[in-house]
């Protein structure tokens, strides 16, 4: 058990043995699965955890609340590893009532067993955008996040403390440890996971704008209460699609290493100009660090082999991963290797047919195998024009 404040307590717990998060996110610093309860003159529970963590989880309530129940649990997120142990409390405190809006209702049946419905609609506490619900000396108010992630996401502010349980949204990958970084772990996170649906984070940005909030509690990750309009304004450039840092991203898929070459060689000529540059091996790197630095910088130079009349699958499926994130406003330029029949460049463009405000600079560099001086010199020339947007 950790006190957040006299009234809000943690009962989440860190799961440091996870691999993949969501069975796709590499988590190598692990995740938190957070869960808070209110201690007003009602007990409020905010939420459950994953199954991984239940007996932990279990034993942190007992903890916490000794011989006290919970008079309500709101559920903010349905997704398994937020709500796997409803039905659970939902049996343990067989007098606690379910605080969620009407899309939450209409999903839960898919989380609950058709026998353990049965009773609940005596329980259901149905809730819309801006009501307000007491609890003794505080107040809970409700902001519908439709979309960030999912369709029944809702955000609770309590007066009181002035805090905001804002679902996943401000969360990260790592530990409770507010000293552990947030940016980067943050960023990967948002982009890979809610990164498609800027226009609905920027809905709810509206929406809790008016709040004094003095402390954010996520779903993931530690609690926000220094300088958060630090961490909002980073949501507020992420979900606008805008650039946030200056310089350029380079990101190569080599077959047998020449195209690597290149990579490195557009690399060290962008840094000879003082360019501020990242460059990642998509072959190798974690797939969703590569994306989330894509959505970072303005500008990006991608280089690729050609393969089987394409391009090579390491860069495929990262432009496919991109476009279904919803990537805008970006500056691209394009360099292919092919030996006899070079295709990586018109399948890169056609990949990114179709996203917003993407321009790709011409011509593209087409290398033959190797790196040659009349190839060296076109790239250095690429690097020359590409500053210059």
């Amino acid at each position: 058990m950790e006190a957040i404040t006299d009234k809000i307590k943690y009962v989440g717990v860190y799961d440091q043995d996870i691999d993949l998060f969501e069975s796709q996110y590499v988590a190598p610093k692990g995740i938190t699965y957070n869960s808070y309860i209110i201690m007003d003159e009602k007990i409020v529970l905010f939420d459950t955890v994953d199954e991984r963590a239940t007996p932990e989880w279990l034993e942190s309530l007992d903890l916490t609340l000794g011989d006290k129940k919970p008079d309500y649990i709101v559920v903010s997120h349905l997704e398994p590893d937020h709500s796997k142990n409803l039905k659970r409390v939902l049996k343990k405190y067989p007098d606690m009532k379910i605080i969620g809006n009407a899309m939450t209702f209409n999903l839960l049946p898919q989380f609950i067993d058709e026998e353990d419905m049965v009773g609940l609609e005596n329980k259901k506490v149905v809730v819309k955008e801006g009501d307000i619900f007491n609890i003794g000396e505080g107040n809970l108010s409700f902001y519908m996040a439709p979309m960030v992630h999912w369709p029944e996401v809702m955000m609770t502010y309590y007066d009181v403390e002035k805090t905001l349980f804002s679902a996943d949204a401000f969360g990260r990958f790592g530990s409770f440890d507010p000293q552990e970084e947030w940016v980067e772990n943050a960023r990967r996170f948002y982009i890979n996971i809610v990164g498609k649906y800027g226009p609905q984070v920027q809905a709810i940005l509206s929406k809790i704008a008016g709040l004094d909030i003095q402390r954010i509690c996520s779903l993931h990750g530690a609690v926000l209460e220094d300088n958060l309009a630090f961490y909002i304004d980073k949501y507020n450039t992420w979900s606008k699609y805008e650039t946030e840092s200056e310089g350029i991203l380079v990101l190569h898929a080599s077959i047998h290493g020449n195209t690597a070459k290149a990579a490195e060689l557009v690399n060290s000529k962008l840094q000879e100009k003082g360019v501020q540059t990242e460059i990642y091996d998509l072959t190798r790197c974690d797939m969703s660090q590569a994306i989330a630095k894509a959505f970072q910088y303005g500008k990006i130079i991608l280089l690729a082999s050609s393969y089987n009349m394409g391009v090579f699958p390491p860069m495929e499926e990262f432009l496919r991963l991109v476009k279904a994130k919803n990537i805008q406003n970006k500056k691209i330029a394009i360099v292919e290797n092919g030996t006899w029949a070079p295709s990586a460049a018109r399948t890169m463009k056609e990949l990114l047919d179709g996203c917003t405000n993407i321009s790709i600079m011409e011509p593209h560099v087409t290398i033959k195998s190797t790196l040659k001086p009349d190839t060296i010199e076109k790239l250095e020339e690429l690097v020359e024009n590409f500053v210059k947007q």
